[in-house]
């Protein structure tokens, strides 16, 4: 039998600030993350969004929801050995390019 979190979804919504300079480069990253993600199996809802330009600031906000924590740990692990294969580092790529992240997993209530 399942425990009640092991069978809730779980929700990832990240948001991303950068100047309009750097626009095209995060949203590159952001489709090549979109595209490995598409391939997990258990992820339901795959989203990049982006809020209207203002203020010479892009702001993006991805929403991807996994069927539950198992699944999401795993997918995780198998992110983060891709940017290890690839020598990425997300956090030094988010301050190279001066963007603002505000992540988040998070439960439905």
């Amino acid at each position: 039998m399942t425990s009640d979190t092991e069978s809730r979804p779980i929700y990832r919504v990240d948001r991303f600030e950068v100047p309009l300079e750097a626009r095209d480069v995060l949203l590159e990253r952001l489709n090549v993350i979109r595209g490995l993600l598409q391939n997990i199996e258990g992820c339901r809802q795959n989203l990049v969004l982006e809020q209207p330009t203002r203020e010479g600031t892009a702001t993006f906000v991805t929403f991807v929801e996994w069927q539950n924590e198992e699944v999401f740990l795993a997918a995780k692990a198998r992110i983060a050995d891709e940017y290890r294969k690839s020598a990425f580092d997300p956090q030094a790529f988010l301050q190279q390019i001066g963007a603002k992240a505000d992540m988040a997993n998070m439960n439905a209530v």
